[in-house]
């Protein structure tokens, strides 16, 4: 049985102690989730934080939220326009920007040798037509496409640690991912259908007036959305099909919904097991592969996890069970949609590009209840 080895977090493997990093696009609820946990990494100095809409203002005055973490050094760091050639002095920059920015500007932070962790969804699609097809622009950075590293960090750690250019996965495509690859590895469920019913909080949609986000709209209430078509989709998808067969088709049906709580993600998957396969087997499989993971953790046969164990955390929980009588198998993959589903996993990726242990800084209970 043949699973990725996960990233040794025992010692660190770097000289480098200390990293100044860049934050582009950092007043969205992903940039202030990044910049709390920025703050309170024991090797990183928060350099550069951009926002244009911003520019001269100090952190602690424009976002209170993060006054509790900002360090005393700290505390007169003002926001400067993205284009702020400071950007290219620092060690690391993050992007946490809608999608078509970060492309425009990774090749000439590259160039410098500056290494970047892209949040947005602009290096996570391989095929530039497929990216095409989905987001309705050309893709500006083709050239530099093949750099791009997956982050999902239980599968790629070795790749990450060598990369200069890091995509860091979407929130639903980690939930279902981290839940589906083992299994898909060793060849124990059908590929077609996958069907998964996904629910993520509204802080998933962003930080801007929206109508549908308003407290008296999501308040009671409970939807389906981008049901035609979701853009992690084809992000899922790609996932899926790498780790399979190559001449095996994916055929994902992926509904999300929006529930009316502020974060969280709970993907309920529904797959196929193969002839011969039981639920133990499934388990198994799925406990072996993430036995020596720091943040996935496989709860016993038979119990389902809670978006509120996972909440403010950078781990993901999963169960799975079998329902009587039926060759189905039912995986719930829970996770936090800020954390695990984007910053979390964005300094988790960071951590192996500087060769230190992934769970530096990200070391967190979560809040109960």
């Amino acid at each position: 049985m043949k699973f990725p080895v996960m990233n040794d977090v025992s010692e660190p493997v770097s000289c480098v102690s200390h990293i100044k990093v860049g934050v582009v696009g950092a007043t969205g609820y992903t940039g202030i989730e990044l910049l709390k946990w920025l703050f309170s990494h024991p090797n990183v100095e928060v350099a550069v934080v951009t926002a244009r809409q911003w520019v001269g203002q100090k952190i602690a005055d424009a976002l209170p939220v993060l006054r509790a973490c900002l360090p005393s050094s700290q505390k007169s760091l003002s926001f400067v326009t993205p284009d702020d050639p400071k950007l290219k002095q620092v060690d690391v920059v993050f992007f946490a920007t809608p999608h078509g920015v970060a492309m425009n500007r990774v090749p000439e932070l590259l160039e410098a040798g500056v290494k970047v962790v892209d949040l947005s969804a602009d290096f996570r699609l391989k095929a530039p037509e497929i990216w095409q097809a989905w987001y309705q622009s050309p893709h500006s950075a083709v050239d530099v496409l093949d750099q791009a590293v997956y982050g999902l960090a239980e599968w790629f750690a070795e790749d990450i640690a060598s990369a200069q250019l890091v995509a860091n996965p979407g929130c639903y495509p980690t939930s279902i991912q981290l839940a589906l690859w083992p299994l898909i590895q060793q060849g124990l469920i059908e590929l077609s259908p996958i069907v998964v019913d996904a629910k993520s909080g509204v802080s998933g949609a962003g930080r801007q007036a929206n109508v549908d986000l308003l407290a008296a709209e999501v308040t009671g209430n409970f939807k389906a959305y981008g049901v035609a078509g979701h853009r992690h989709q084809p992000e899922i998808v790609q996932g899926l099909q790498g780790c399979a067969d190559k001449e095996s088709d994916v055929r994902l049906t992926f509904v999300p919904h929006l529930l009316p709580m502020a974060r969280g993600i709970e993907s309920s998957i529904y797959v196929r097991l193969k002839a011969g396969v039981d639920v133990a087997q499934a388990h198994s499989v799925l406990d072996t592969a993430y036995l020596d993971a720091s943040f996935v953790s496989v709860l016993p046969l038979g119990k389902v996890p809670q978006v509120k164990w996972v909440a403010g955390t950078n781990h993901c929980q999963i169960g799975l069970a079998q329902p009587k009588g039926g060759d189905m198998l039912i995986i719930s993959s829970v996770i936090d949609n800020l954390v695990k589903g984007a910053a979390g996993q964005a300094i988790q990726n960071m951590n192996l590009m500087m060769g230190w242990p992934e769970t530096l800084g990200l070391s967190v209970q979560p809040s109960w209840p």
